[in-house]
């Protein structure tokens, strides 16, 4: 009878097999047993171990506890909030003392304003209608001529201005292009002064000597402001 040599091998390497598996389990066996060596399982009673030592602790320092009583306790808490409310008080009239020392000083800017130096051949002012235009002073600044200009209304009733209608000429006749800032678009009846400046190109004023303002309100174009004659000489 003839043995099947590929059944052989099969059975060859089955025990090859088994024995390296019982092999490497001993060994992971030995390893990890004695890998565990000297440790020991945890207390299986946690709670009476805390709750011992919360009992023993007690008993050491509960001599050190001590009770208020409540009178004391809102006695000191009312003592604090006076010390507290007087502390503010004090405070607030040491505030208001600066302010009182410091109110001469700021009361003395407006009259160092009001005392601004004028130039010679200013102001040139026009009015009509209660509509006053003053130009205070011209000055050159940045490639510009800068013309210091004031209005006011001191009629009862508002007028409205469009800036594109300010007419600027020079003393040849010549008409010139200029931007305004600060000019308000409608006076109010009864009004405060207003403050703005118009900025003329200084190429354009090549031997110019003074030049001439007017305007007129819009739409009605009832007001005749004309400001002449006024001094750019450089």
């Amino acid at each position: 009878m003839k043995i099947n040599s590929t059944v052989v091998l099969t059975l060859i390497l089955l025990t090859l097999m088994l024995g390296a598996g019982s092999v490497s389990a001993f060994l992971g066996f030995s390893m990890g047993s004695s890998a565990l060596k000297g440790v020991t399982s945890p207390d299986g009673r946690p709670a009476s171990k805390f709750a011992s030592s919360k009992t023993n602790n007690f008993q050491q320092g509960g001599g050190g506890i001590t009770l208020f009583k409540e009178e004391d306790i809102l006695k000191t808490v009312k003592s604090r909030m006076d010390d507290k409310k007087n502390d503010q008080k004090t405070k607030k009239s040491e505030e208001d003392e600066e302010i009182t020392t410091q109110k001469p000083k700021t009361e003395d800017k407006p009259q160092e304003v009001m005392e601004e130096k004028l130039q010679p051949g200013f102001p040139v002012v026009a009015e009509s209608e209660g509509v006053t235009l003053s130009v205070q002073s011209a000055r050159y600044s940045g490639g510009d001529l800068l013309l210091k200009v004031k209005m006011q209304n001191q009629g009862a009733d508002s007028v409205r201005f469009l800036y594109s209608f300010l007419d600027i000429t020079d003393d040849k006749g010549r008409t010139l292009s200029a931007i305004t800032e600060g000019l308000p678009a409608e006076l109010p009846g009864k009004s405060s002064i207003f403050t703005g400046t118009v900025s003329i190109p200084t190429a354009l004023l090549d031997d110019v000597g003074n030049i001439s303002l007017a305007l007129t309100d819009y739409p009605a174009q009832k007001l005749k402001l004309q400001v002449s004659d006024i001094p750019v000489e450089k």
